[in-house]
C-alpha cells in the first residue's frame, strides 16, 4: 500500500468563549486588546477549571466514534508535556509511586471507545506542529504495517492555572482535534510531508521566533513542494495556524501566492487552538465546499522547538 487518506476529522473547544477585551481584563494577555484585534483575534475559548486535556480528546473523538472502524494505533499528540499524562501529581508526592505520573491519556482513549487492537503511541515534543507530525507518523504506520488499516490521530491541550494566553502574539485557545488516517479512498489523499527543526532555537523569545517563522515557513513550503514533485500553483489552497492575519499576507507575497487562497477564517471566533488549528480551518473548508475532488491543500504549522512541518493534500471525494 502506498496511497493513505486523511478523513473523519473533528474538534473539540474550551469550555467557556472571552472577548480578547475580556482576556485582557482579567490578565490573560500582555499585549493590548487592540494590538491583538488588528492582527485578526476577536475571542478565544478556555476550560473551566476541572475540564482536562483528556476531556477535550474524548470529546473530540465522541464526535467521530461511528466512523473510526477497526483502528490499529493511536498517534497522540500533546504540545504541554503535562498534557500526555492524566495521573495527578499529589498522588505520587504522597506516595512516592511513579505510575501516578505514567498514566496516559491514549490508553484511556482505547478503553472507552473500545479499541482494544489499537496500539497507543505519543508525540510530545514537536509543539504546535505536533498533528501534522502525527499523519506522518500514521502514514509510515499504514505502509510499513499493512495489518495496521485505520490510525487514530489525536492531538489535545489545556494550558494550567495560571498561564498566559498569549504567546508569540497569538492569542491561545485550549482545544482538541481528531481525524482518521487510513486506506479508505475518501476524504483526502496524503500526498507528501516535510518537516524542519532547530533546535538552536530551542527557547528563543517571541521576537527570535517571529524573526525566523518567514524564512523557515517559505523554506519549508518550498522543499515540500519539490519533494512532491509540485509547483506552487499546483496548490489550491494553504491552510495554515491561526496566527497574526499580516504575517499571512507578507508570505504570501514571498511565495507569489494569492492571500485569497490561505484559508483560516476560524482565527477570530476560536484564536489559536494550540495543535489544532489545521483540522479546524480543513474541516471549515470542506464544509463551505471551497475546495472540489483533485485539488489541493498545503496545511502549515510552526511550532516552538522550534518546529515548522506542513502536509499537502488532495481532495478526492
Amino acid at each position: 500500500m502506498t496511497n493513505v487518506f486523511v478523513n473523519h476529522w473533528s474538534y473539540a473547544l474550551g469550555d467557556e468563549a472571552y472577548t480578547v477585551e475580556e482576556a485582557a481584563a482579567m490578565g490573560r494577555i500582555r499585549s493590548s486588546a487592540a494590538a491583538l484585534k488588528e492582527a485578526g483575534f476577536a475571542r478565544h475559548r478556555v476550560c473551566r477549571p476541572h475540564t482536562t486535556a483528556y476531556d477535550l480528546a474524548r470529546r473530540a473523538v465522541e464526535k467521530i466514534r461511528g466512523r473510526l472502524g477497526d483502528v490499529g494505533a493511536i498517534v497522540y499528540a500533546t504540545c504541554i508535556p503535562c498534557n500526555a499524562n492524566i495521573g495527578e501529581e499529589k498522588k505520587f508526592r504522597e506516595t512516592g509511586d511513579v505510575k501516578h505520573l505514567m498514566d496516559f491519556p491514549a490508553g484511556h482513549l482505547q478503553r472507552d471507545f473500545g479499541l482494544e487492537r489499537a496500539t497507543a503511541i505519543g508525540i510530545n515534543q514537536q509543539a504546535c506542529t505536533g498533528m501534522l507530525g502525527s499523519l506522518r507518523l500514521a502514514r509510515t504506520l499504514l505502509i510499513a504495517e499493512p495489518e495496521i488499516r485505520r490510525v487514530l490521530c489525536v492531538t489535545a491541550d489545556r494550558f494550567p492555572a495560571g498561564a498566559s494566553y498569549e504567546q508569540s502574539y497569538n492569542l491561545i485557545s485550549e482545544g482538541a482535534a481528531a481525524c482518521v488516517v487510513s486506506a479508505e479512498p475518501t476524504g483526502f489523499q496524503l500526498i507528501a510531508w516535510h518537516g524542519i527543526a532547530n533546535g538552536s532555537l530551542a527557547m528563543a523569545s517571541d521576537d527570535e521566533v517571529i524573526g525566523s517563522y518567514f524564512t523557515y515557513t517559505h523554506r519549508l513550503i518550498g522543499e515540500a513542494l519539490a519533494k512532491a514533485g509540485l509547483q506552487m500553483n499546483d496548490i489550491r489552497w494553504i491552510v495554515p495556524q491561526n496566527i497574526n492575519v499580516k504575517a499571512w499576507r507578507i508570505i504570501s507575497r514571498l511565495l507569489e501566492f494569492s492571500f485569497e487562497q490561505v484559508y483560516f477564517p476560524t482565527l477570530g471566533e476560536v484564536g489559536h487552538v494550540i495543535s489544532a488549528d489545521n483540522i479546524i480551518n480543513l474541516k471549515r473548508l470542506v464544509e463551505e465546499g471551497k475546495i472540489q475532488p483533485g485539488e489541493r491543500a498545503l496545511l502549515v504549522m510552526a511550532g516552538y522547538g522550534l518546529n515548522w512541518q506542513c502536509v499537502i493534500l488532495e481532495r478526492r471525494s
